[in-house]
C-alpha cells in the first residue's frame, strides 16, 4: 500500500526530529518519495545510535564523518552532513580537520597486509633470507622507538615494514604521528592534537570496521588501544552501529537516479 503525502510528511518530521534537518539530503528525500517503508525501516535503524548515545552527538557525528570520509567510501552527501552536524555540536575545526588526518591513514594497510605476505613469500621460496632476517640498525631502533612514543603502540605488524624499506616507514611515521604531536594552542604545552587519545582510537575503528575495509588486524589493535584509554565496550559498540550504517547509502545512491529515470521514461529499455 502506498503512504499518502501525509504520511510522508510525518515521516519526514520524525526524520527531523530523530536526526536532524541538516541530515535530510537528497538521498533520504528520494527513498520517502520512492519507498516509504523502507524509508521508515532506515530511519529506525540510523535511529538507535543517537536514542542510545553512549557517545556524545559531537562524537557521532565525528565517527559518521570518518566512515563516510575513508578513501574506501567517500560519500561526499554524508561528509557535508556529517560536518555541518559536527560544527551544530560544537566541533572545531580542528577536531574536523584531525578526523580527515586520522581516516587518511586507511592507505598503509596496503603495506601492512603486504609487506607481511611478501615476507610470507620470499621465506617459502628460500630466498632473500638475509634481507628478511636481519636485525634493526641503529636508525631503525630509533625509528621504533620514536613510533612507540608518538602513536603510543608498537605492533608486530610493523616489523617486516621497519626491516625492508626504513625510509618510507620514516615518512609515514611523520604522515600518520601529526594528529598525535600536533601543537593546536600554539604554547608548546598541548602538542597533543584535538581529539582526546581515546576518540583518536575510535576514529581508526571507525573505517576499520566499516564494510568497505574490514581490516581485522588493525579493527582489534585500535579497538584495545581504545579500551586502554578508557573507552567503554558500549562506546565501541555504537562505532560499530554507526558504520553500519554506511549500507544505507545503496539506497541513498540509487533512489535519486531511479526517480529521475522513472520520471522522464529514459530508463525504459528501446
Amino acid at each position: 500500500m502506498m503512504a499518502s503525502e501525509g504520511e510522508k510528511e510525518n515521516l519526514k518530521n520524525e526524520f527531523i526530529a530523530q536526526l536532524g534537518a541538516r541530515a535530510f539530503h537528497s538521498g533520504w528525500s528520494s527513498l520517502l518519495s520512492l519507498d516509504p517503508a523502507f524509508f521508515s525501516a532506515s530511519l529506525s535503524l540510523a535511529s538507535v545510535p543517537r536514542q542510545k548515545s553512549h557517545l556524545s552527538r559531537k562524537n557521532q557525528a565525528l565517527i559518521s564523518l570518518a566512515v563516510d570520509s575513508a578513501a574506501t567510501h567517500l560519500y561526499t552527501p554524508g561528509i557535508r552532513a556529517h560536518v555541518a552536524e559536527a560544527l551544530q555540536e560544537g566541533a572545531s575545526l580542528h577536531e574536523i580537520l584531525e578526523v580527515i588526518e586520522l581516516s587518511s591513514t586507511l592507505g598503509i594497510h596496503a603495506c601492512n597486509i603486504g609487506v607481511p605476505l611478501l615476507v610470507e613469500v620470499l621465506r617459502e621460496e628460500g630466498i632473500y633470507r638475509e634481507e628478511i632476517t636481519k636485525p634493526f640498525d641503529e636508525t631503525q631502533l630509533k625509528l621504533k622507538e620514536d613510533f612507540t612514543k608518538k602513536r603510543g603502540y608498537w605492533h608486530t605488524f610493523w616489523e617486516d615494514f621497519l626491516r625492508l624499506d626504513p625510509e618510507f616507514f620514516s615518512a609515514y611515521l611523520d604522515f600518520s604521528s601529526l594528529p598525535w604531536i600536533k601543537d593546536i594552542d600554539g604554547d608548546g604545552k598541548s602538542a597533543q592534537g584535538a581529539l582526546e587519545p581515546k576518540m583518536k582510537e575510535l576514529v581508526y575503528c571507525a573505517f576499520d570496521c566499516a564494510s568497505t575495509h574490514l581490516y581485522v588486524s588493525g579493527l582489534k589493535l585500535h579497538m584495545k588501544n581504545a579500551l586502554g584509554y578508557g573507552a567503554t565496550p558500549q562506546e565501541i559498540i555504537e562505532v560499530l552501529e554507526i558504520a553500519t550504517l554506511l549500507s544505507l547509502h545503496t539506497a541513498h545512491v540509487a533512489a535519486p537516479i531511479i526517480a529521475e529515470l522513472t520520471a522522464t521514461g529514459s530508463g525504459a529499455a528501446a
